[in-house]
């Protein structure tokens, strides 16, 4: 049995819904002008810790900065 309803563009091209929001976030970024362009892409930046654990314990944590261009 098929269904009627429409189906998302973004579904229907095989992505993701959070693919198709940076798609569409990185888009707008993009098209800002200064000085607001330069905001919003030091917004885009991420960082976080990673801790690996050994035998039940945690061991020395590592900040990482990841950016899209890296």
């Amino acid at each position: 049995m098929t269904s009627n309803a429409a189906v998302p563009f973004w579904r229907a091209a095989g992505m993701t819904y959070i693919t198709y929001s940076n798609i569409c976030a990185n888009l707008v970024r993009n098209c800002l002008k200064e000085p607001y362009k330069t905001e919003a892409l030091s917004r885009e930046k991420v960082h976080f810790s990673i801790s690996k654990w050994t035998d039940g314990t945690p061991e020395k944590p590592t900040i990482r900065s990841d950016s899209p261009e890296e």
